[in-house]
């Protein structure tokens, strides 16, 4: 398996258009570098949720998630499933966003996610973020979007159990959802595992990515 390293990080991005995306697409990628990385910073922004039982969740979540780091966490009020209608909210939100982090990784939704809302934050970041490594990460749904991702990101068996263990406690307004549950989540995970020689793995979409073969 090719690796590419992106050498030291000790800012990153994460973002979501509802509480939970977070930690379904990228949950162990955040354990993961947050245990190699302690005193990280993650600015963490998410568009809807804000004021609700789901902020509260959103926050316990994530701070389990980024264990050690420097976790500043912004969540909005947009309505969940109207990102289109709220554009220059939405687009407000990640250019405040751009203005006071410079990071080294940028983790987004896909750009082709079928979710109007996943899409919708995920263009925004491509051109809020342009000279930033920025890697789109999937979640199942009912809609069946998941292809063929460029970028893995392999996971330790403890993480990725880890992983769901935190998605189960911190998410209960979600575990009425029959995809939300334990088979998924891992499932998932085997199968990125298996395309790049793991036992799991999370996997992420590449817009574009400039090399420094040289350097």
């Amino acid at each position: 398996m090719i690796r590419l390293g992106v050498g030291r990080l000790d800012r990153i991005v994460v973002v979501g258009a509802h509480c939970d995306d977070i930690a379904i697409g990228a949950g162990g990628t955040l354990l993961t570098l947050c245990q190699a990385r302690p005193g990280i910073r993650v600015d963490a922004l998410v568009l809807s949720g804000g004021g609700s039982e789901r902020e509260q969740e959103e926050q316990a979540a994530l701070t389990a998630f980024c264990p050690g780091a420097d976790l500043r966490l912004t969540v909005h009020k947009l309505p969940d499933g109207r990102l289109p209608a709220h554009w220059e909210e939405a687009k407000a939100a990640v250019e405040e966003l751009r203005e006071r982090t410079e990071p080294e990784l940028v983790l987004a939704p896909r750009t082709d996610d079928a979710h109007q809302d996943h899409r919708g934050l995920a263009k925004l970041m491509t051109t809020a973020f342009r000279d930033h490594l920025v890697l789109g990460y999937e979640i199942v749904k009912w809609d069946g979007d998941v292809g063929r991702p460029a970028a893995y990101q392999p996971l330790e068996t403890e993480t990725a159990e880890e992983k769901v263990r935190l998605l189960q406690e911190h998410y209960p307004s979600q575990r009425h959802r029959p995809w939300y549950d334990r088979e998924a989540f891992l499932g998932l995970a085997r199968i990125r595992g298996i395309e790049c020689h793991a036992r799991y793995a999370e996997a992420f979409a590449v817009t574009k990515l400039t090399l420094n073969l040289g350097g």
